[in-house]
Order: C-alpha cells, then structure tokens, then sequence
C-alpha cells in the first residue's frame, strides 16, 4: 500500500522545533529531540529540512513574525522599543535564537564585492520600524535606516543587560526608564534634524 504524505508534518516538525529551543535553547534542539516531539522519524524531519541550519531558519521566521506582532502593539517607536524588551524577557531562549543564529538569514551577495541589500529586505521587522519612523516624522522609511538602527541597538542592550543580570534586579526598572529617556532623546533629535 502506497504511503500518503502528512500535509502537517511539515508544521509539526517547525512546532516541534519552536517548543524544544523555547524551552531549552540550543542544546535542545536536535533533529532527533525534533522528530521525537514532532511524532515522526529524523528521516522525515531531514526530507523536509536538509539540516538543522535549514530547520532553525524555519524558526527564526515564526521568531520574525511574534516579534512583529509585539511590535504592532505599540503605537510609537518608544511603545515598540518597550514591546521588543519585554519580549526578550518573555522569551528568553527564543531571543537568544534571534541573536545568535539570526546571521543565517543574511543575504549573501551574489558577486564578490557587490552592494548588499538594505538591512530591510532581510528584516521585515527593522523595514517597519523605518515606516514607523517615517509616520511619526515625515519622510520616507529609508531615511530612518540610522534612527532604527540605534532604537534597535539600544533596546537590544538593555534586553541584554536584563537578561544576563549585569544590572542588579531592583534596578531593572530604573534601566527600562532609562531606555525611554534614551529613545526619546534620539526620536527628538531625528525631529529636529528634519527642521533644518
């Protein structure tokens, strides 16, 4: 009797996945743990993903896509730059994900030397950030490629400090504080800049 493909299986594995390194970080996830959890065997996890780089792509896109939703809740650069730390501190293991395996998703350039695409096209999240920028201030999102890359920067550093505790506990919330004194004072100089 002939088999008949799992149309599923494909989200099941990616689920599989999702849970194992939200869970337990990298050391989790294993082509093994995943077809274990995902209720198939590795062969079939390894028919659909040809190893586990192609596997965690899977998973830095669902990543993408929550860190997008969170980032839709807010109303303003400063809502989001709020809304991308208490992710992190929601989901650690998930943000480790993003940070250290979030290369893979770079473009490579087609010829030595070549021009590599705006960070945008391989960061649907930092292109929203831009046209955030742009209805708040004006413009067009490509003129916010700097401002968004210091918002991101800043947040990202105060998700760090929170998370590998180099600021004591009792202090978090005077870091977070001074996370939005700090995007307020680059979302103002962006403003006056456009002045001139």
């Amino acid at each position: 009797m002939p088999r008949h493909p799992d149309p599923d299986l494909e989200q099941r594995i990616l689920n599989a996945a999702d849970v194992l390194w939200r869970k337990g970080g990298a050391r989790a996830l294993t082509m093994r743990a995943v077809a274990r959890t995902a209720g198939t065997n590795t062969p079939a996890v390894y028919r659909r993903f040809k190893n586990r780089e192609d596997l965690i792509k899977g998973i830095l896109l669902r990543s993408g896509t929550r860190v997008r939703q969170r980032f839709e809740q807010g109303r303003t650069l400063e809502d989001m730059a709020d809304q991308y730390v208490q992710f992190a501190l929601e989901n650690p293991h998930e943000y480790e994900l993003f940070h250290t395996e979030a290369h893979l998703l770079n473009p490579r350039p087609k010829k030595a030397g070549a021009p590599l695409p705006p960070i945008r096209e391989s960061r649907p999240n930092f292109g929203f950030a831009e046209r955030v920028a742009a209805r708040e201030l004006g413009g067009k999102p490509e003129e916010y490629t700097e401002l968004a890359l210091a918002l991101w920067a800043i947040a990202h550093g105060t998700a760090m400090l929170l998370l590998k505790d180099v600021i004591p506990g009792a202090h978090s919330a005077t870091l977070r504080n001074a996370l939005r004194t700090a995007v307020k004072a680059i979302i103002e100089a962006a403003r006056s800049s456009r002045r001139r």
